[in-house]
C-alpha cells in the first residue's frame, strides 16, 4: 500500500533509505551505490528538514506495517523532483519501485504538473537504463555530484549528476 509518509516513519525511512543506498546490505540489490560512496545516504535531520518543507512529500510502501520502500517527491515550479526512489535491497525487482515511480506520476498528475525530473549518478548505467525503460529521457544537463561528510566518494571514476525527464 502506498501512502503519504509522515514525521512518525523517520527512522524507519532513514534506516531503509541507507540500507538500500549504502553498506553491505545495500550489496543484497541491483542500485547499491556502495561501490562508489560510503557514509550514510541520509540521516533523521535531514529527513526531518525534508518533511518540515510544504512542497516536499515522501510516499512509503508499507507490506505488514513495515515500510520497504519510498520516495521523495518536491514541487518545482512546473516540474515534480522525484529523489531517493528507495526499495528494500533484498525486494529489489520485484515491482515495487515501478508502483512507487507511476503513482509519483499520478502525484504529478494531480498536481497539473508537466513533467518530473531526477538526478541520476552518471555512472549508475543500469539505473538510468531502468529509467528510460519506463519513459525518462536524458535532457543533456550535468550537475557536479557534492562532497560533503554524507556523500563520501571512493570511486576512481568522477561523478556527476545526469538529469532525466519525463513529460505528462
Amino acid at each position: 500500500m502506498i501512502t503519504k509518509a509522515t514525521l512518525e516513519d523517520i527512522p524507519a525511512l532513514v534506516k531503509l533509505i541507507n540500507s538500500a543506498y549504502r553498506g553491505e546490505s545495500s550489496k543484497k540489490g541491483w542500485t547499491t551505490e556502495a561501490h562508489l560512496l560510503e557514509g550514510k545516504r541520509t540521516d533523521e535531520s535531514e529527513m526531518t528538514e525534508i518533511f518540515l518543507d510544504a512542497k516536499n512529500t515522501i510516499l512509503k510502501f508499507t507490506e505488514n506495517n513495515k515500510i520497504i520502500g519510498s520516495v521523495l517527491l518536491v514541487e518545482k515550479g512546473h516540474q515534480l523532483y522525484l529523489g531517493m526512489l528507495t526499495v528494500s535491497p533484498e525486494l529489489q525487482n520485484s515491482g515495487i519501485g515501478k508502483k512507487l515511480l507511476a503513482e509519483a506520476e499520478n502525484q504529478a498528475k494531480a498536481l497539473g504538473l508537466s513533467s518530473i525530473i531526477m538526478t541520476v549518478i552518471s555512472v549508475r548505467e543500469e539505473l538510468i537504463a531502468w529509467y528510460k525503460r519506463h519513459g525518462y529521457v536524458d535532457t543533456g544537463e550535468r550537475e557536479a555530484f557534492p562532497e560533503n561528510e554524507i556523500h563520501v566518494t571512493i570511486s576512481d571514476e568522477p561523478l556527476e549528476f545526469i538529469f532525466l525527464e519525463k513529460k505528462l
